[in-house]
């Protein structure tokens, strides 16, 4: 079975979006900064499970990718709505002036 880009195109940018991912996470404090980051290491992990699972000749990898796909969108609807509730209670959207749980 011939393929038509290599592997390695893939994972070069599977790592890139990883690698901005973990910065994003790291360095910003913004809540839905944070948020795109995570999504961004989510779509670099689906990448990977695509790539391999191609190259593999098996679809494993594909049906991870189904269920860290639906994972990922109930992250995003549980943390929109975290969001919003801080920002209506604390009136910021920054990571670092959100120290305790208690309202």
């Amino acid at each position: 079975m011939g393929h038509a880009i290599p592997m390695e195109y893939y994972l070069i940018i599977s790592a890139l979006l990883f690698t901005i991912g973990i910065i994003g996470v790291m360095i910003r404090r913004n809540v839905i900064v944070v948020l795109m980051s995570l999504e961004l290491i989510l779509n670099a992990v689906n990448i990977n499970f695509v790539t391999f699972s191609h190259y593999l000749g098996n679809m494993t990898g594909r049906v991870f990718s189904i269920f860290t796909m639906a994972v990922a969108a109930a992250e995003v609807a549980v943390a929109l709505a975290i969001a919003v509730n801080l920002v209506r209670v604390r009136k910021t959207m920054e990571i670092d002036e959100i120290d305790t749980l208690k309202w």
